[in-house]
């Protein structure tokens, strides 16, 4: 046996969820280009659940659902008030309070299809209610309660910043949310895939998959890209940056992806969109110091922007601290990580590779006096 790292080019499962084939990402069979435009999030959740997307009454139902079940247990609210608010960050917060919910919910350890669809529903909710209720308790603020007649992408920014967001906001939010909903094996579906290959249940599985994402090298990406952008400050700088940056061997985050040699499918929706957001809200220069960053980068490496670079400049657009970036990354991602779990569920097997052993050889055990 021979390792391969980073499982690079491993087929470790199959899956009707997601697809990348000659760079072309589906979500179960439809392209990432017709879903985003056309499709709302809640149509794409339902599509990752259920294979097919919903008609009218189906995406009704899911809506309320989803409304019915975005108010959070009073103790996780407290457990947020309890938190060190000004040091501890936000995917830690997230991946304690998930895994909190498991405790409050009575049929966390019932594996029915039943009782996981209404886990699954459970999380779905409450989830962006858990980042906008940390976002408004740090700041001295009380969270805001989900209102029936919003879906989710603008109940989410409602309950961020506590006014009713605008046409824009809410298309920018959404569109967001379905570029994000799933991508085939990542590291944190991969990561919920084989927790719940144990048979451990639902919030385990998206717990574990949070802590994944928390890492700079997957969902951590677009806060650091924001990063840059601040550190930047105005176009005249963002040249000098890079190519400083890129001398010193320093790595721009936003860039490159494993699976696509020639550009993530994604990028292109996010960056139309930022151009229409930051002009809107009176923020341009963000746009143009991401397209200056592109220009400058792209003549030195042949990379092109992933789909964390101009994800950095909606979300900020949006109101958004930078350090809430990859907590909505994972309130996105928690609808194709569900689709993986409880697609693993129904034909599991425990996911246990084996490793390549490069250590020493047998060797004879010495007494304590010989050592």
């Amino acid at each position: 046996m021979t390792a391969t790292r980073g499982l690079e080019g491993i087929v470790a499962a199959e899956s009707k969820v997601s697809s990348i084939i000659d760079e072309t990402l589906t979500y179960v069979g439809y392209n990432i280009d017709d879903l985003a435009e056309n499709a709302s999030f809640e149509e794409v959740v339902y599509l990752l659940w259920h294979l097919e997307l919903p008609n009218q009454d189906q995406l009704d139902e899911l809506k309320k659902q989803l409304v019915d079940n975005m108010k959070l247990p009073e103790a996780v609210i407290e457990s947020i008030k309890a938190f060190p608010l000004q040091t501890v960050h936000p995917m830690a917060a997230l991946r304690t309070l998930v895994s909190s919910l498991g405790v409050f919910d009575e049929e966390a350890d019932v594996m029915e299809p039943e009782a996981n669809y209404r886990k699954a529903i459970r999380l779905q909710a409450k989830i962006p209610t858990i980042v906008a209720a940390f976002s408004r308790i740090r700041k001295g603020e009380e969270p805001i309660a989900p209102r029936a007649d919003l879906g989710l992408a603008a109940n989410f920014l409602y309950m961020l910043n506590g006014t009713l967001p605008t046409d824009l906001e809410v298309e920018a939010m959404d569109k967001a949310l379905v570029l994000h909903a799933d991508h085939e094996l990542n590291a944190s579906t991969f990561t919920a895939r084989v927790c719940v290959a144990t048979l451990s249940d639902v919030y385990s599985g998206v717990t574990a998959a949070i802590g994944a994402l928390k890492g700079p090298l997957h969902g951590g990406a677009n806060e650091q890209v924001m990063k840059m952008l601040s550190e930047i400050g105005s176009l005249e700088n963002a040249e000098k940056y890079v190519v400083d940056k890129l001398n010193n061997k320093e790595k721009i985050m936003g860039f490159g992806h494993r699976v696509y040699r020639e550009g993530d499918p994604r990028a292109k929706h996010l960056r139309a969109m930022s151009k229409r957001l930051t002009e809107e809200t009176g923020q341009p220069e963000w746009y143009e110091i991401s397209v200056k960053v592109e220009e400058v980068f792209r003549s030195q490496k042949p990379l092109p922007p992933n789909v964390d670079f101009y994800s950095a400049s909606v979300y900020h657009s949006l109101g958004i601290d930078h350090d809430l970036f990859t907590p909505i990354f994972a309130m996105s991602r928690v609808s194709g990580w569900i689709a993986h779990i409880l697609e693993q569920y129904e034909n599991n097997r425990l996911i246990r590779p084996r490793a390549e052993y490069v250590g020493p050889d047998m060797r004879e055990f010495p007494a304590i006096s010989e050592r």
